[in-house]
């Protein structure tokens, strides 16, 4: 699973990650939700911004939809065990980068309100920018506009972030970047294999519950939980 995303790095930063002749002047995002812009390539030394979720109707590699989807109605993730059926023509033949340094995951609390959970970032031990599996697809509005949007790949957890949810991105190498996104599809299948290797979390606040916030403030550690049970004072 990935529900929300950040990226905050420094224009070095994303240009020795992704070989990049220039860098677009992207603000930090400390909390990027479903149907924003997502930075992403599609092509080699391109960083750009594209609507993260794929509209109802884009299955298959269908790109007709409807302009009026709401968030519920889009697919932010695609499952790795099926992405080659089920988006098979994205898979082929538009296959992207999702470039990110860190995103949030839910942990559901114990005994407590149904539903309830706690937000956590996963992100690199040094902080670094990294690059998630992803697929593109095109549709038209009503307006008749042509509105390019792109999902992740997710498969099942492991590590530091399956102790959080049982889904995750699959995270791709430096060393493998160019074949997800240029090499054959048979190549690229062997790519989805979701690995946790190198990634830290922490605790945040519920600020990063709303998209209206995005500020530093959504990346701090939450204040420690006080210990459970009864405490008893010696004195």
């Amino acid at each position: 699973m990935c529900g929300r995303a950040i990226l905050t790095a420094t224009p070095d930063d994303l240009r020795e990650l992704l070989g990049l002749t220039e860098v677009p002047a992207f603000a930090p995002r400390y909390n990027i939700a479903p149907t924003q812009p997502i930075a992403v390539v599609r092509a080699p030394g391109r960083l750009e911004l594209l609507r993260w979720g794929l509209s109802k109707g884009t299955a298959k590699g269908g790109a007709k939809g409807n302009a009026k989807e709401s968030p519920r109605e889009t697919r932010i993730n695609v499952r790795a065990e099926s992405v080659m059926t089920a988006y098979r023509e994205s898979f082929a033949q538009r296959r992207c980068l999702v470039v990110v340094d860190g995103f949030y995951e839910w942990q559901r609390v114990a005994n407590v309100a149904r539903g309830a959970s706690r937000p956590f970032l996963l992100r690199r031990e040094d902080g670094k920018p990294f690059v998630l599996a992803g697929i593109w697809a095109s549709r038209v509005t009503e307006d008749g506009e042509v509105m390019d949007e792109c999902a992740v790949v997710t498969g099942a957890s492991t590590g530091v972030v399956a102790e959080l949810h049982d889904r995750m991105p699959v995270i791709l190498s430096r060393e493998s970047l160019a074949c997800w996104l240029t090499g054959k599809p048979s190549e690229a299948s062997a790519l989805l294999i979701p690995t946790a290797e190198g990634l830290t979390s922490y605790a945040v606040s519920s600020r990063v519950n709303s998209p209206a916030n995005d500020d530093p403030r959504c990346i701090e550690p939450a204040p420690a939980e006080p210990p459970k049970g009864n405490l008893t004072l010696f004195g």
